[in-house]
């Protein structure tokens, strides 16, 4: 069974840095695409990031120009670099893989961003 499993989470105050990883297991990384997402009670799930299995990447215009999405696929790993944080980030982050239709979610973790 697919497992995503992502990392790196927590407090940190205005201004400061985060980078969050993504481990994907059981299945060929480098086929398919890779998002991450935000979600904060009541709302709606955001796409914050995305890159293709060919490295090509674009961004949520929130987040332009601080948070840098990348991917390591000998370490089945994808990472979001978060640079800048604003108390607005603070959220639930989750990965998900995916390819022709089919996809597959991480547990999310907690980033926490204080004033």
């Amino acid at each position: 069974q697919v497992q995503l499993v992502e990392s790196g989470g927590g407090l940190v105050q205005a201004g400061g840095s985060l980078r969050l990883s993504c481990v994907a297991s059981r299945i060929t990384f480098s086929m398919y695409d890779i998002a991450w997402y935000r979600q904060t009670p009541g709302k709606q799930r955001e796409l914050v990031a995305r890159i293709s299995e060919g490295g090509t990447s674009d961004y949520t215009d929130s987040v332009k120009g601080r948070f840098v999405i990348s991917r390591d696929n000998a370490e089945n790993t994808a990472y979001l670099q978060m640079n800048s944080l604003k108390p607005e980030d603070t959220a639930v982050y989750l990965c998900k893989i995916y390819l022709y239709g089919v996809s597959y979610w991480g547990q999310g973790t907690q980033v926490t961003v204080s004033s």
